[in-house]
């Protein structure tokens, strides 16, 4: 946003156009580009961009010594077009080492204050060696990161990109979602800006610094309102009565060590609650094809169990029917016959990494009419009108969304707030509750 404000650098993006890229999903590498370029302080002082496209030959299409106005360039990006032959990824980082950051094509000298970064993104394997040529742009000072695009050889990525890996290599499964990373990227060049500690913020309680913005949080006991600034008393927390159903896509899509993460991210959640007869309640189903219930509700009666449980699940690896699995959820996981109880909230979690099979929209809409509190977890290639579609209202706090799966811990950890049950502090139990806290304590200080 305005507040972020880029690091300088010199950004040169390497976009394979081989025959195996349509034109349609050439595009959409187009609009990729274009929208990491809009996030950028552009200028010859601040961030160069260059553009270089590659097949079996590699032309330059934006040089770092363009004119450098934003304008410009997504102009520029616009009228690039596909090239159309082989893939001759390795010819292309040479290019990019020798002519597109060199000082004759306007690249800078390294200096500690910017530095140089090549996009690679590839659909396909190299018809050449790209792990020698790679290390050279590496051992230069290039920082490469490279984006995988479907049948894309995922060793290649790992040859070209820098270290660490699990920060410079991502893989989407189509181009339709390639612009998901985005936001990853505008963030990885921003500079991080601590506006809580200058005190440039209006949070009432607790601010949490990102990069070149923040956002507010509570103290425990306490809830953020949907002001996004002030916090209300949640006298019930985490430890209050609640039914709550995690509904888990075990699609092929996801792959096994992501599957991994999904387990530490529903463990996160289940961390955060007290969990008994009398309070929280955990019940997990996971879904692909067909519809499978881990365990229902009230089965674990503690945080132990119900985290070893999850751990030992085995993953589904087949379609993503999400539409059937919510109607599992409405018919099935919060009726009695399963744990639930009466009068108690219900809270379901849905997470997904791709677009459903089926139709959701029936589904979604028993659930909230049936007074569930719904919250949506995409990752990937999940559709964010999808996920949408199933989040409670306000869908803004209660539909959370990543392009990776290694930063889902982040959005487990905003929904240990989210799923707190606030409690009105004029009712009555309420009223009763602080008062015998009063008395304990009159009590206490008169001994």
């Amino acid at each position: 946003g305005a507040l972020c404000r880029t690091k300088p650098t010199d950004l040169v993006f390497i976009l394979d156009s081989s025959r195996s890229v349509r034109p349609h999903e050439f595009e959409k590498i187009k609009v990729f580009v274009s929208r990491v370029i809009e996030g950028l302080d552009v200028g010859p002082n601040a961030t160069r961009v260059g553009v270089v496209n590659f097949a079996s030959a590699v032309r330059s299409e934006v040089s770092l010594q363009s004119p450098q106005s934003k304008a410009g360039l997504l102009q520029a990006v616009r009228a690039i077009q596909p090239l159309s032959t082989g893939t001759m990824t390795g010819l292309a980082i040479q290019f990019a080492v020798s002519r597109a950051f060199s000082a004759a094509e306007g690249g800078r000298a390294s200096a500690p204050n910017f530095k140089k970064v090549a996009i690679v993104v590839t659909d396909g394997r190299p018809q050449d060696g790209v792990r020698d040529v790679s290390a050279r742009a590496r051992a230069a000072g290039i920082e490469i990161f490279a984006i995988g695009v479907g049948r894309v050889d995922m060793g290649t990525l790992r040859q070209m990109a820098s270290e660490p890996l699990d920060e410079h290599v991502d893989y989407v499964e189509s181009y339709s979602a390639i612009e998901k990373l985005t936001h990853k990227f505008q963030e990885a060049f921003c500079v991080v800006s601590d506006l809580c500690a200058t005190g440039d913020h209006d949070c009432e309680q607790l601010c949490v610094s990102t990069p070149g913005a923040y956002r507010c949080s509570c103290r425990a006991g306490f809830s953020l309102n949907r002001d996004g600034r002030t916090c209300a008393a949640c006298n019930g927390g985490l430890g209050s009565a609640l039914d709550l159903v995690f509904l888990i896509d075990g699609s092929k899509s996801v792959r096994p060590e992501n599957f991994e993460l999904v387990k530490k991210f529903i463990n996160q959640i289940v961390d955060s609650l007290e969990v008994s007869d009398k309070q929280a309640q955990v019940g997990l189903v996971q879904y692909s094809s067909s519809v499978r219930q881990e365990f229902p509700l009230g089965q674990f009666k503690n945080k132990k169990d119900i985290k070893a449980a999850v751990k030992k699940m085995s993953y589904m690896e087949k379609g993503t029917m999400t539409g059937q699995a919510l109607k599992y959820l409405v018919d099935s996981s919060f009726s009695a016959i399963n744990g639930a109880r009466p009068g108690v909230p219900k809270v379901g979690i849905v997470f997904t990494d791709g677009r459903s099979q089926d139709y959701i929209t029936d589904a979604a809409k028993k659930a909230k009419d049936a007074g569930f509190r719904m919250f949506a977890v995409g990752v990937g290639n999940a559709v964010e009108d999808e996920l949408r579609e199933i989040a409670s209202e306000p869908v803004a706090e209660h539909y959370f969304y990543s392009a990776d799966f290694r930063t889902i811990s982040k959005i487990g950890k905003k929904l240990q707030m989210k799923i707190c049950v606030e409690e009105d502090p004029c009712e009555c139990k309420s009223i009763m509750k602080f008062q015998t806290k009063v008395e304990d304590l009159i009590n206490s200080l008169q001994q």
